[in-house]
């Protein structure tokens, strides 16, 4: 997320403003945030999800969307577009434009360097106020490597880390498995410097 704070906007203000916008913007609270573009590894690492979650959600009643899809949380007035998110029928929108979903099930993120810190702290506190939301997924995109959190029946979170290519990421919530290495083809990582 951008640190460039746009003046005071109402929701209903943001909403107008944004179904017209060439840039997308995040809202939080009557602020509303420029969104920056990603690298060549961000885009094929989201690719390569949708592609892999799209072939084993077919015919089923999840489905995978792509960041063209908004995410609205009411408990924190929070507008944002994840990078990968999964909802199950039947959608729950906003309103009748249905471009905002109220029901994630699934949220996936790729860590860019200007948003890890969000992406992990303040904007995982966002989602969690959804009721439907169960599985948080952060994927790296410099080294191959993921976090995985799994809402517990308790209401905590379960975390796990996974850094091999043959990890398997069990998606229990929506019946899916994601092998680590195939989300990352075609990414190229940069040379570790050496001393």
């Amino acid at each position: 997320m951008s640190t460039l704070a746009i003046p005071f906007l109402s929701p209903e203000k943001y909403l107008e403003i944004e179904r017209q916008a060439e840039f997308r913007s995040e809202y939080i609270n009557g602020q509303a945030y420029a969104m920056s573009g990603g690298t060549s590894n961000h885009a094929w690492i989201i690719s390569n999800t949708l592609i892999e979650l799209g072939g084993q959600l077919r015919g089923k009643s999840c489905g995978a969307m792509s960041s063209d899809m908004r995410v609205y949380s009411k408990t924190y007035g929070l507008y944002t577009y994840p990078d990968v998110v999964v909802a199950c029928s039947p959608l729950q929108f906003l309103d009748k434009h249905k471009d905002t979903i109220t029901d994630a099930v699934v949220i996936i993120e790729v860590l860019s360097p200007s948003t890890r810190n969000y992406d992990r702290s303040e904007k995982f506190d966002f989602y969690r106020s959804l009721p439907s939301f169960t599985e948080y997924l952060l994927i790296e995109q410099h080294s191959i490597r993921a976090e995985h959190r799994v809402r517990q029946p308790n209401g905590s979170w379960l975390f796990t880390d996974y850094t091999s290519s043959e990890d398997v990421i069990e998606l229990a919530s929506i019946g899916s498995r994601l092998t680590l290495g195939p989300l990352y083809e075609r990414v190229e990582f940069e040379p570790v410097p050496t001393a």
